[in-house]
């Protein structure tokens, strides 16, 4: 445990938060140090929440953890990059691959492969070993572009954007069926299934909004080639909402049911654009990760079986 002593300097402004002065000027703590180390916080003697202010000649003892080592290394790994520069690094996930530790999963992941590419991620993110420079996730079994940050600023800057929902993204799937119109919008409240805490179901009030806009871009038999576009970021969203039309994903192992004609198919599910805007731009970027071989592949067998059919 380390312990800072510090008295505040006359002239820094006003009802500035404690936690800012020690990360914006004391330079004492980053934010997420603050949030994942600090212990307590004493103003003039007494103990305060890191959330009042800084009086200006007041006298603060900060107490504070030292950062653990990190649990999870970096690994090499091939990583597909879509772009890349001093702020952020944009990549294009395969399908099977944990974008971070967690759940009995300790190696292998995207951030164990980030910190090998990005040497400065780590000692940008201390005390974060599980989630360093991690601005969204992606399924493991969901495949495309995901989008971290390479210091604490831009890790802010990006997720704000995501809070505001003023981030556009773009899936492709692959479903089993045929949604009731050509366009639409799904909408509802998502929960955990009460019997099943892996899983979410979809009410008509009790949960978290979400919001789902579709369009369908090509029958392929029995299945549909969909553009879903979500206007929120639940967990399993995509997933349990085309299950609620009716038009369970293809190869969702959670949510849908082994297909006969594929029976070893993987979720046919791919991140396919992000839209968001980087640091020091005044628009927002647009980033692609083209279909994988599997949606190739699936649509060559899907026409294959079709005209055996006919």
């Amino acid at each position: 445990m380390k312990r800072v002593i510090l008295t505040v300097p006359e002239d820094t402004p006003r009802g500035i938060r404690i936690d800012k002065y020690l990360s914006e000027n004391a330079g004492i703590l980053t934010r997420s140090q603050i949030k994942n180390l600090l212990m307590e916080v004493r103003r003039d003697g007494k103990p305060v929440k890191p959330s009042r202010s800084a009086d200006p000649g007041s006298r603060l003892e900060v107490l504070y953890r030292d950062p653990e080592p990190p649990a999870f290394p970096p690994e090499k790994m091939e990583l597909s990059l879509i772009h890349e520069d001093g702020n952020v690094v944009v990549v294009d996930k395969p399908q099977g691959l944990v974008v971070h530790p967690g759940s009995g999963v300790r190696s292998g992941t995207l951030v164990q492969g980030l910190l090998h590419h990005v040497k400065e991620l780590e000692g940008n993110f201390p005390g974060e070993p599980l989630r360093p420079g991690i601005v969204h996730r992606l399924d493991r079994d969901t495949s495309g572009v995901v989008i971290a940050a390479k210091n604490p600023e831009t890790l802010e800057f990006l997720s704000r954007q995501f809070r505001e929902k003023s981030v556009g993204k773009v899936y492709i799937a692959v479903v089993k069926g045929r949604p009731p119109a050509v366009r639409g919008v799904v909408t509802g409240f998502l929960k955990r299934d009460p019997g099943n805490r892996k899983r979410f179901i979809q009410v008509e009030s009790g949960g978290k909004a979400a919001e789902t806009a579709y369009r369908r871009l090509r029958s392929l038999g029995p299945y549909t080639l969909m553009r879903l576009e979500p206007l929120t970021g639940r967990t399993h969203q995509l997933r349990v909402q085309m299950r609620s039309l009716g038009c369970p994903i293809l190869g969702d192992p959670v949510y849908g049911r082994r297909d006969p004609r594929f029976p070893g198919i993987g979720l046919m599910l791919h991140a396919f654009r992000l839209s968001i805007r980087l640091p020091g731009d005044a628009e927002p970027r647009v980033f692609s990760a083209p279909l994988p071989r599997r949606f190739r592949d699936f649509a060559a067998a899907a026409a294959s079986q079709e005209e055996i059919c006919r």
